[in-house]
């Protein structure tokens, strides 16, 4: 869905700088045409348009960062212990050896249940910078379409 958006934002962007160009070929052909009109055409002085920067991928500061905040989350994927509840119980196996046994196995899903959230953290964290990017790119394109549209 972001790159959809962030597609839209690049063709209207580009639609955008076809439409400044055409209308600036406009406005001199209006303009050697002047004899014609009671009035000589002067062409609006307007500036250059600035569009979405592309990225191809994140630049290394970003990386950078992205790694420092994921270290202060506690998302830094460490190694997995092995798991001790596959090995069968024997059939001596008293009360306080199966309680063991169960907690084991309870620790072994809760672990499960731990890196999975921290695998969402990790998603998040990249769905946010990705909104962030997006939006600034946004916001400066609504800025530049405010300016061009206030009357000098």
């Amino acid at each position: 869905m972001l790159n959809e958006q962030g597609e839209k934002i690049t063709r209207t962007h580009h639609k955008a700088v076809d439409l400044d160009h055409d209308l600036t070929r406009g406005e001199k052909l209006l303009g050697s045409l002047g004899g014609i009109f009671s009035r000589t055409w002067k062409p609006k002085k307007t500036r250059s348009i600035t569009g979405p920067v592309i990225t191809r991928g994140e630049s290394p500061k970003r990386r950078v960062n992205n790694l420092e905040t994921r270290e202060k989350l506690g998302l830094n994927q460490l190694p997995k212990p092995d798991s001790r509840t596959n090995e069968p119980l024997p059939e001596s196996a008293d009360a306080y050896q199966k309680i063991e046994m169960e907690k084991a196995k309870q620790d072994d899903g809760l672990a499960d249940l731990s890196d999975l959230l921290g695998e969402l953290k990790n998603m998040a964290i990249d769905m946010g910078t990705e909104i962030e990017r997006f939006s600034f790119i946004s916001l400066n394109y609504c800025t530049y379409i405010f300016s061009m549209s206030i009357p000098r």
